[in-house]
């Protein structure tokens, strides 16, 4: 275990597990649509869940990334704001967005805005984390690895200032690494 992490919430072990049954979940949700969805991850965070999910979902799926930013440090800032857009035109197109952790529920929602301003046809939700205890707007995903309780949270793609982001591991954050913040 990091020295910086006081404990691990989800294990590896955990995860791969999760990425399976939730690769099974979402292959049914879609198996009748008429195409498979347009999975859209939120970078960087969800980068290795994604890469875990999609071999486990059995459709002839597609992927895009989008760049969003709303934290600095360990606090939501409110706004969200673009900093890569998609590379293709979602016009008609279902989109499952693939989120590292749903926390305010701000993210979710300004991006699904987004998507449906693009043409977007349906958008779902699935993220590895799920912490309704910070919700601030009224946002669900459809599709949930672990809800976790009001810790921060670093590893399997979740960073503190970009770091911690490789363990393949998720665990809570130390406060004496970020306090004073």
């Amino acid at each position: 275990m990091h020295p910086d992490v006081k404990k691990i919430l989800v294990s590896e072990e955990e995860i791969q597990k999760k990425c399976t049954q939730l690769g099974q979940e979402i292959t049914e949700a879609y198996r009748n649509y008429p195409q498979p969805p347009l999975l859209v991850a939120l970078l960087k965070g969800s980068v290795p869940f994604l890469a875990c999910l999609i071999s486990r979902i059995e459709l002839d799926i597609e992927y895009d990334f989008m760049d969003v930013s709303s934290y600095n440090g360990t606090e939501s800032m409110g706004d969200v704001r673009i900093l890569k857009d998609l590379g293709q035109s979602i016009k008609g197109r279902d989109i499952l967005l693939v989120e590292d952790i749903v926390d305010t529920g701000r993210t979710i929602v300004e991006v699904g805005k987004m998507l449906k301003n693009k043409g977007a046809n349906e958008i779902k939700v699935v993220t590895l984390l799920d912490k309704p205890s910070r919700r601030v707007v009224d946002a669900k995903a459809d599709f949930v690895g672990f809800e976790i309780p009001n810790e921060f949270v670093i590893g399997f793609g979740l960073d503190y200032n970009e770091k911690y982001r490789n363990l393949n591991y998720v665990g809570v954050l130390k406060e004496e690494v970020f306090q004073g913040e």
